[in-house]
């Protein structure tokens, strides 16, 4: 299963976080110039003035790009009839031009909108998983290193990938935000008892496990806790005497 990828071109080496769809799970791949963009790789063209490239004229597969900040509709007209995939306004919400990357021609069958776990189905537009029909509630972090980890089902991610992929650091933090995500991660899929599906892997890292290791308490009703004596043990008078004084 392929990785969603998409190249940001642009004089800015990232994109704004209304456009950063890192957020969702996809990866980055910024470019400067348009000869080196990837053919098929769907691309996010910077239209903002003092950010675009001055020769976006020769990007090659226009029909794979989205030129994104466009807020004059005569020109969204105009490069849409110029063969680009799309011309959107600045003001686009980050799920839509997510949904727009991938109709654009052949790459929604090279990015898939949806991964499925077992009874698990992760969902990339609503940065969500569901079972039984029934969303999670997700945190969009814990989303992602679910769907990092089912990026590979087949072999273990290991910490310094997710911090990468994930959390987008390149070196060891001082904190344990990693575990204390996956903890948390656990325990919701726990409650639609699929916390199975986060294994921790021997050799380090994480995994995708491939099978129940044991039932899950279940935490529909929990019985309100009250205080009996049990029928063996008499009650204690609860009365508190003092000795009188003694005067010999």
């Amino acid at each position: 299963m392929e990785i969603a990828e998409y190249t940001w071109l642009s004089v800015a080496p990232s994109p704004p976080g209304r456009w950063d769809l890192r957020l969702l799970g996809w990866r980055l791949r910024p470019e400067f110039r348009p000869q080196a963009v990837r053919p098929g790789l769907p691309t996010l063209l910077d239209w903002r003035i003092g950010f675009r490239c001055s020769d976006w004229t020769e990007l090659p597969h226009k029909q794979a790009v989205i030129a994104v900040g466009v807020d004059e509709p005569e020109v969204r007209a105009q490069l849409i009839g110029e063969g680009f995939g799309d011309a959107l306004s600045s003001q686009i919400a980050l799920v839509e031009l997510a949904a727009r990357l991938l109709k654009l021609e052949g790459l929604d069958r090279k990015i898939p909108r949806q991964q499925r776990i077992g009874p698990v189905n992760l969902d990339l537009f609503f940065r969500d998983a569901q079972v039984d029909g029934k969303w999670i509630g997700l945190h969009p972090r814990e989303f992602a290193l679910l769907w990092r980890l089912a990026e590979t089902p087949n072999r273990p991610v290991s910490r310094a990938e997710l911090l990468r992929d994930v959390w987008r650091l390149n070196h060891e933090p001082e904190t344990n935000s990693l575990e204390v995500h996956v903890s948390r991660l656990r325990a919701k899929l726990a409650v639609s008892h699929v916390g199975w599906i986060v294994e921790t892997h021997e050799n380090g890292g994480y995994c995708i496990g491939s099978r129940p290791h044991g039932e899950y308490l279940r935490v529909d009703r929990v019985e309100p806790m009250t205080q009996e004596y049990r029928p063996e043990q008499p009650r204690i008078s609860q009365t508190h005497e003092f000795p009188r004084p003694r005067h010999d």
